[in-house]
C-alpha cells in the first residue's frame, strides 16, 4: 500500500473506487460534494491566493472554501424573533379596516387623481 497515494488509501478505506476520484491525492470527502461554483478573478487576485493557500499546505480550493464559510459564518443576519414577534402581536389586535373592495376602489380614485367615488 506503501506506493498508493493518500487519496487511494482513502477511497479503499471508504470502499470508493479509486478510478472515481480526480486525483490520486483528492480527499474522500469531495465525493459527496455535488455543485460546483466558478468564480473569476484577476490574474494577479487568484495569484495572491494560492500564495495564501500554499503558505497554509492547503490547495486553492480548500481555501476558497474555508474563507467563504467563515463570510457566511460572520455575515450578520437581520434577527427574525424579533420580526416574528411584532407580527405576532399586531394579529392579535384588532385593527378596524373598511370593505376591502371600498378601499380598492378608493385606491383607483386616488391613481387616477379623482378623490371622489
Amino acid at each position: 500500500m506503501g506506493a498508493l497515494g493518500p487519496g487511494v488509501r482513502a477511497a479503499q478505506a471508504t470502499h470508493v473506487a479509486p478510478s472515481r476520484l480526480t486525483h490520486a491525492d483528492e480527499s474522500y470527502r469531495l465525493i459527496s460534494m455535488t455543485k460546483r461554483l466558478q468564480v473569476l478573478l484577476e490574474d494577479e487576485e487568484l495569484a495572491e491566493i494560492q500564495e495564501l493557500a500554499r503558505r497554509r499546505h492547503q490547495t486553492t480550493a480548500a481555501w476558497v472554501r474555508e474563507a467563504l464559510r467563515v463570510a457566511r459564518d460572520t455575515t450578520a443576519y437581520p434577527e427574525t424573533g424579533r420580526k416574528l414577534r411584532a407580527v405576532r402581536e399586531a394579529a392579535a389586535h384588532s385593527y378596524p379596516a373598511d370593505n376591502v373592495d371600498e378601499m380598492l376602489l378608493e385606491i383607483e380614485h386616488g391613481y387616477g387623481g379623482d378623490i371622489g367615488p
